[in-house]
């Protein structure tokens, strides 16, 4: 009976056609998930006391090969993707070609990645992903990235004017910085402490042509921040090092007006600073994208 019914499950994943449409990335996507958690899984397990082996090796076989033929679509998609970006095709063309005008859900407060960030992994970089090299300080938080949707609305909520410069404290694999200028054209820095993942950023935004980004190997305390404008942070550290990083944006409050964007548990800590005001509420909900400002010149 199982047999039967993987057998169907494959039957059903071939004769949908709409997978193989190149622009169905989102659909494509969800059936590659199934075939590996719904199909390859069961067949691992039940295989293993089962009489039926050889069919069940079939079965895996022939899964695997349509699993691969919709890999392969992805492959020549994001080349062509890359090649598109390098040449200049506006970004927003080619997120409304794959994911429509509703490519966010601006009310979604939930924890978790979507098929928004599996395409953004696929397009960013063809490279593997690196292995840190260095031992983190304590305090320095382990290396998590920004869901897609909440870089989406962090563009959307900045209103970036011209000149103005965007900082990523923490950047990791250069994500947000990436996405930032692709969505909003402004210039952005992002600043990281592990070179590997700074390498690797800086190389992705080369492969993209992407001259109005940067990554700076640094820990973020003794970085240059006297151009920056509008920063972001999604928790890259805690307790004291995180007040010390807040102190020091708090001295670039006293010459000019800022904006201060987060993500996660920071949020909490940056709301208690008296100099710093929330545009959206209190800060106390970690999967919350929030907008802090110095409403006043600090003395």
């Amino acid at each position: 009976m199982e047999i039967l019914d993987i057998e169907a499950d494959i039957v059903n994943v071939e004769n949908d056609a709409a997978i193989y449409s190149e622009p169905n990335f989102g659909r494509r996507a969800n059936a590659i998930d199934f075939i590996d958690f719904h199909i390859l899984d069961r067949i691992e397990i039940l295989q293993q006391n089962a009489k039926e082996v050889r069919q069940f090796e079939l079965l895996e076989q022939r899964a695997r090969k349509i699993k691969q033929s919709l890999e392969d679509i992805d492959t020549k998609l994001f080349k062509q993707l890359r090649e598109g970006i390098r040449s200049g095709v506006p970004f927003g063309d080619i997120i409304f070609k794959y994911f429509g005008p509703d490519a966010i859900d601006e009310q979604s407060n939930e924890p978790g990645y979507d098929n928004l960030d599996n395409f953004i992994n696929s397009l960013f970089c063809s490279s593997a992903l690196p292995e840190a090299t260095v031992r983190q300080e304590h305090e320095m938080v382990f290396y998590q990235q920004t869901p897609a949707r909440i870089i989406f609305q962090l563009a959307e909520m900045a209103h970036f004017k011209p000149g103005e410069v965007f900082f990523d404290i923490g950047s990791g694999l250069g994500q947000v910085g990436m996405l930032v200028n692709l969505l909003t054209g402004a210039k952005t820095i992002g600043v990281e402490y592990e070179p590997a993942y700074c390498n690797y950023a800086r190389n992705c935004a080369i492969e993209l042509n992407l001259t109005g980004v940067e990554f700076i190997n640094t820990d973020a305390r003794k970085a240059d921040y006297s151009h920056a404008t509008i920063f972001f942070m999604y928790t890259p550290f805690e307790g004291e090092m995180l007040q010390q990083m807040l102190d020091i944006l708090r001295q670039h409050a006293k010459s000019r007006i800022i904006r201060f964007f987060t993500y996660g548990p920071c949020s909490t800590t940056v709301a208690k600073q008296t100099w710093l005001k929330c545009l959206n509420g209190d800060g106390n909900h970690i999967y919350k994208l929030y907008q802090f400002t110095n409403p006043v010149l600090l003395p």
